[in-house]
């Protein structure tokens, strides 16, 4: 099904979410405004909360390294229907390219032979609680959108899956002690649920997706391998039983490039699953202060998909986190969101070797438009002829650039351009759903 559309009341309170369908009929009788573009979010003009009936709907939360999937949905007596999915992309990695990068800057202005400057290293400290911005990103990104969803739909509850990847057990491999958790319901799951998220879903072997994935020793154990996570690995079964107990030197004889990335995965990083494993507390924690939270392990989220059917994605993972028997409906698009920033206070770019070559304008905003901002573009002739909407890119000149999501048009007059969505920090797009189970 379609993604559900957010309803506003005339005060802006939220009201339960309706089907495209139901939306357009109100745009088109003139009960409803369009408050906001993407996500697509409406407002009646003659209804209020205090009139209507609100049964709400609950979020879930799948948080991770690079991608956090949010899905809004209905749950009664254990049956949930998916309303409207978003994975917002972090940038968590760029960030700490940056930081890096000023670190090293900082570190040559140290030898430089410069005039002296009294240190400032015994004034700094740290509240309690921080965290590294890299990773402080992916907390206050998964909460701005919790925020926007409390703002636009009646939410209730959230569950949020708290990924336990102890990173001493799976660079160790020593055993774990308790009968619950070595004989329990979710057996296997933890171990098998963090192979599958470090090779990508993948084979190791032949690459392949979307089939069925075994853990396979890298080192078979008849040959003095072991049962530690740097020696697994996801293979196909085609692979698995070709492989056999051979040497993987032998088995990819003819593959040198793959033998060498195999083998450099021997003792993959922990850093995704550290990354994660950091800032869990800290998200349960704010999401808690903002509406009734519960969480539910990476295993349990894993064997519920099993359970229901469903297929393999971010979003998909939190329509099943928690206490679930069913799923009836999912999405067929999600919306995802990267995250761009609001731009850069460097007002120059250099060149390869640190010299200004181009300065940029003071101010940001040029003819009510600044660079980012979701625009519709009506050109009525030339080659790029139509209507297009997308993200535009200011110039002084007021000659306009625009990226759509299929196209990118250049040189467009500004006053061909109208404003649809100020800029966010965010680019979107929308993405088929996973299918299959």
């Amino acid at each position: 099904m379609h993604p559900y559309v957010f309803v506003l009341d005339a005060h802006g309170t939220p009201l339960q979410p309706c089907p495209p369908a139901r939306a357009r009929k109100l745009l088109a009788k003139g009960r409803a405004v369009v408050h906001r573009h993407t996500p697509f979010v409406i407002r009646l003009k003659d209804r209020l909360a205090s009139r209507s009936q609100v049964d709400g709907v609950e979020l879930g939360i799948d948080p991770g390294s690079r991608h956090t999937g949010i899905m809004v949905f209905t749950s009664r007596s254990g049956e949930r229907r998916g309303r409207f999915g978003l994975r917002l992309d972090h940038r968590g990695t760029r960030i700490r390219q940056k930081m890096e990068q000023r670190s090293s800057y900082r570190r040559s202005r140290r030898f430089r032979n410069l005039r002296y400057r009294a240190p400032r290293f015994s004034n700094r400290a740290r509240r309690k609680g921080w965290l590294p911005p890299s990773l402080g990103h992916r907390v206050v990104t998964t909460l701005s959108w919790v925020e926007r969803m409390t703002r636009w739909a009646p939410v209730h509850a959230a569950h949020v899956e708290e990924n336990l990847f102890d990173t001493h057990v799976l660079s160790e491999g020593r055993a774990l002690s308790g009968r619950e958790y070595q004989q329990g319901t979710l057996r296997g799951y933890e171990i098998r649920e963090y192979l599958l998220h470090v090779w990508d879903r993948r084979c190791a072997y032949c690459g392949g997706r979307g089939v069925p994935l075994a853990v396979e020793h890298i080192r078979p154990r008849s040959r003095g391998g072991s049962d530690r996570p740097d020696n697994l690995t996801i293979a196909c079964e085609p692979c698995n039983q070709a492989k056999g107990a051979s040497r993987v030197e032998d088995f990819l004889r003819n593959r040198p490039r793959l033998l060498k990335r195999i083998l450099s995965g021997l003792k993959p990083s922990l850093r995704d699953a550290a990354a994660v494993q950091s800032v869990r507390r800290a998200l349960l924690r704010e999401v808690a202060r903002r509406v009734p939270a519960s969480t539910a392990t990476g295993g349990r989220t894993r064997w519920n998909r099993a359970r229901t059917g469903v297929a393999k994605s971010h979003t998909l993972d939190a329509l099943v986190v928690g206490e679930v028997d069913t799923v009836t409906e999912v999405v067929s698009r999600v919306l995802a969101a990267g995250c761009t920033g609001r731009g850069t206070h460097c007002r120059t770019r250099s060149d390869r070797y640190g010299f200004p070559r181009l300065l940029l304008p003071r101010r940001k905003r040029f003819f009510g438009f600044t660079t980012g901002d979701l625009v519709r573009a009506v050109i009525p002739r030339g080659a790029n002829v139509g209507t297009h909407v997308g993200r535009v890119a200011v110039r002084t000149t007021g000659r306009f650039s625009l990226r759509s999501e299929h196209a990118f048009v250049g040189s467009v007059s500004h006053h061909r351009v109208r404003l649809l969505q100020r800029a966010d920090g965010y680019s979107y797009s929308w993405e088929p759903e996973a299918r299959g189970a």
